[in-house]
């Protein structure tokens, strides 16, 4: 199992870089007391589970237990088990503007001064700082260069094809999709319910799938959709967002977004993408 321990100072973005690791797959925890580090890794291997890598946020916010890991780290490193660690730093200055925007206290605050308590962690991390595999300044940068940075870093290379789209089909009288990015309206094509031989065929039915897709506005529809989802995905990439849910509705959620929904899945199936089709109210 691949292990990584990200760590570092206080105010630096770990928070915002475990959301992230965990969008690429690893399963996290955040404040993991050291000594718990190693009877994660036998549980996993004793329950069988999937997890094949996983992330955990060390630092000084476990107070007396932070002081647990460097021997903890050496045992794991006895027993043959392999980890990375990540450290997340940036300048005084950058810290102290984030405390003050958040208006959080420091872990090692007592009431005195943030410039000194930051010193203090600077100072009880200096020996993991030098153990690091990774060490990333934050000072400079945005949520989006952050992601970009640790996706370079623990998946090189990082290809579109890692991207998922899931596409669900919904019907409006039942509610909209509150979870989804794109919410696509189609209701302004015919209606193959008010066709007495389609009305209780759905639109995985070929019937229906025909009835809906003889209209060019369908057909246009579908390559339209197809095109900008597939000259954004890049753009979302470099973004640090590598998932895309599309909503499909019509009026009951039977026939046209049905259709319309498993012809988009097809094209992005085709295009080698990750692919998950949903229909919400499909009777």
């Amino acid at each position: 199992m691949e292990l990584l321990i990200i760590t570092g100072l206080s105010g630096a973005g770990k928070s915002q870089a475990i959301h992230c690791v965990e969008d690429l797959g690893y399963y996290c925890i955040d404040n993991m007391p050291p000594a718990l580090l190693d009877d994660f890794v036998k549980l996993v291997e004793t329950s069988h589970t999937d997890i094949d890598k996983a992330a955990f946020v060390v630092d000084i916010r476990s107070k007396e237990f932070f002081t647990d890991l460097k021997s903890c780290l050496s045992d794991m490193k006895k027993q043959g088990i392999n980890y990375r660690i990540m450290f997340l730093e940036a300048s005084d200055t950058v810290l102290i503007k984030r405390y003050k925007e958040t208006r959080r206290s420091h872990p090692l605050s007592d009431g005195g001064s943030l410039a000194e308590d930051i010193k203090t962690e600077r100072k009880l991390l200096q020996t993991l700082r030098k153990q690091a595999d990774f060490v990333i300044d934050t000072s400079t940068m945005k949520s989006a260069d952050l992601n970009a940075e640790l996706s370079d870093l623990l998946i090189p290379g990082i290809e579109k094809d890692s991207f998922t789209i899931t596409v669900e089909s919904f019907g409006y009288k039942h509610g909209i999709l509150v979870d989804a990015d794109w919410v696509l309206d189609a209701r302004f094509l015919p209606n193959p319910f008010y066709v007495p031989s389609l009305k209780k065929l759905t639109g995985k039915n070929k019937k229906v799938k025909d009835y809906v897709f003889k209209s060019i506005e369908a057909r246009d529809f579908v390559a339209r959709v197809t095109g900008i989802v597939a000259d954004i995905i890049p753009s979302y990439v470099r973004e640090g967002k590598y998932n895309l849910v599309i909503g499909v509705g019509c009026t009951g959620g039977q026939h046209r977004s049905v259709a319309i929904a498993i012809e988009l899945a097809n094209n992005f199936k085709a295009m080698g993408k990750n692919v998950v089709l949903i229909h919400r109210d499909l009777k």
